[in-house]
C-alpha cells in the first residue's frame, strides 16, 4: 500500500498480464491463434520499464523486494547488515537475506551477482565462512570403522567392551573413506562398543563390502 494505492496487487496483476502477452506472442510466432484479452500492452510495459527496468525480474519477486529494501537501507545511511536479526525492515530480515546471498553467491544468476556486488556491495562468502557440509550416513559409518580399525591395530582383536569409547584424531576437513588429510586435526570420541554391537546385530542388513571390511579386522559375528 502506497498513498492509498495497492501497489503490490497492481504489480502482481501487471506481471501476470505480461506473462500472458509473452505467451500470446509465442503462440503467434508458431502460427497459432491467441486472444490478446488480459495481456499487457506494449505501451504499458514500456511505462513500467521506465520506472524500473527490473519490475518483472526472472527471479522471485521476494528476492527483488529484499534487494530493494537493502538498497533503501544503504541509501538512508545504514551499514550493510551481515547477520540475521541485525536489521529487520517491513517484516523482512535483511541481515539473514544478505547472509543467504553471500553463502549461495554461486547459485545466483549473473545479473543477480552483479546487482549484489556492484549496487549493494555484497561479496561472496569465503571458504572459512561457509558452514561445514553435513556428514552423510556413509561418512559416519566410515568414521566409526576407522575407530574400529584403530582399536584392532592396537589391541589385535575386535572384542570391544559394550561401553568402550575410542578417541580418534581426524582432519577437520577429512574424508575418512579414503583417509586423505588436508587440514587441522581434531579428536573425536566414538562410542565404539555400542557401534560394534549394533553392526553385529544387523549383520544381515549390511552390504557384503562392509561385512568384508569388518571381518578383515577381526569382527566376530556370533
Amino acid at each position: 500500500m502506497y498513498q492509498g494505492a495497492k501497489v503490490g496487487i497492481f504489480l502482481k496483476n501487471a506481471r501476470a498480464a505480461a506473462r500472458k502477452a509473452a505467451e500470446i506472442e509465442q503462440r503467434r510466432a508458431q502460427g497459432l491463434p491467441g486472444s490478446s484479452a488480459g495481456a499487457l500492452s506494449e505501451a504499458r510495459r514500456e511505462q513500467l520499464e521506465e520506472i524500473d527496468p527490473s519490475w518483472r525480474p526472472a527471479w522471485p519477486v521476494e528476492w527483488q523486494r529484499c534487494f530493494h529494501l537493502v538498497r533503501l537501507h544503504l541509501e538512508a545511511g545504514g551499514a550493510l547488515p551481515m547477520s540475521p536479526g541485525e536489521c529487520v525492515h517491513q517484516g523482512e530480515d535483511l541481515g539473514r537475506w544478505v547472509k543467504t546471498q553471500r553463502l549461495g553467491f554461486d547459485k545466483l544468476s549473473t545479473v543477480q551477482q552483479w546487482m549484489c556486488e556492484h549496487i549493494l556491495g555484497i561479496r561472496p562468502a569465503t571458504e572459512d565462512e561457509k558452514p561445514r557440509p553435513r556428514r552423510t550416513q556413509a561418512d559416519k559409518w566410515a568414521l566409526n570403522y576407522a575407530a574400529a580399525r584403530q582399536y584392532y591395530e592396537r589391541e589385535g582383536h575386535l572384542r570391544v567392551p559394550r561401553k568402550r569409547v575410542e578417541r580418534i584424531a581426524v582432519d577437520s576437513g577429512d574424508d575418512s573413506r579414503d583417509g586423505k588429510s588436508g587440514g587441522d586435526q581434531e579428536e573425536r570420541e566414538i562410542k565404539l562398543g555400542a557401534w560394534i554391537a549394533n553392526q553385529r546385530s544387523r549383520a544381515g542388513a549390511l552390504s557384503p563390502e562392509r561385512v568384508e571390511q569388518l571381518s578383515a579386522i577381526g569382527m566376530r559375528w556370533t
